[in-house]
């Protein structure tokens, strides 16, 4: 299972909202480039960054910071926030991300999120993020009348590399992860499974890690790294355990 350390983006600096609230933003730092360094210097080969600002403009706001980061870090880059055309899309791909995160595309134009998976085979996740059960859009502020497994099921055998499933009422509250419905999801779908939301601490690694043969390809954590409550040297060897 791989571990995503979050660097989430407004307006150039480190920042964690609360339940994905802008106005509810935490900031960690003013360097996104130094941050994926220490990352990368406690072992990690994998990034999760979000342009936070982008997700609600639907174009990159961050772009700046995203490209340092890219300067920096030799490892993977795994971005999202208002990536919604061809040229978006294709723009990251040519200068170094290794994979495109969508969400708000993928509820309202998911033929186009399909044609984006065949023309970059391996480099589409589609984003679930659901509020009590059903898909949020826009930054998370709107709501949907779609249940998150049935938007899943869409993309399924249309060659996107994985989900990004996120409870929004734990995001960034050190709540724990909501592993029964993460894992309940990975079970109903045959297209891996990344958790995100309320990562607390190691256990949350190890319970993810148990289920990594039921479909979870990986987590993603922010608040615990950046206060201190969980390590990202310990996580990743626990997460790479058989």
């Amino acid at each position: 299972m791989i571990v995503f350390p979050a660097i989430d983006l407004k307006q150039g600096q480190v920042v964690r909202l609360a339940e994905g609230d802008m106005a509810r933003a935490t900031v960690y730092g003013d360097n996104p480039a130094a941050q994926a360094m220490l990352f990368a210097d406690a072992g990690s080969q994998f990034l999760h960054v979000v342009d936070l600002d982008g997700s609600f403009a639907g174009r990159a706001e961050n772009r700046e910071a995203v490209e340092a980061i890219l300067e920096v870090f030799s490892g993977h880059v795994q971005l999202g926030g208002g990536i919604r055309t061809r040229e978006a899309v294709a723009g990251w791909f040519d200068i170094g991300v290794s994979r495109v995160v969508m969400g708000s595309a993928a509820l309202k134009d998911p033929e186009f999120v399909k044609d984006m998976a065949k023309e970059f085979p391996g480099g589409i996740v589609v984003a679930v993020d659901a509020k009590d059960g059903m898909v949020a859009t826009e930054g998370w502020a709107d709501v949907s009348d779609v249940e998150v497994v049935d938007l899943a099921r869409r993309f399924e055998d249309a060659g996107v590399a994985s989900l990004l499933f996120t409870d929004i009422g734990r995001d960034g509250l050190l709540k724990g992860v909501n592993i029964d419905a993460t894992v309940d999801l990975a079970r109903r779908v045959d297209i891996p499974v990344i958790a995100s939301g309320g990562v607390k601490g190691l256990d949350d690694i190890r319970l993810l890690a148990l289920h990594a043969k039921d479909g979870i390809e990986g987590v993603i954590t922010g608040r615990a790294l950046y206060e201190g409550k969980l390590d990202l040297s310990t996580a990743i060897a626990m997460a790479e355990k058989d």
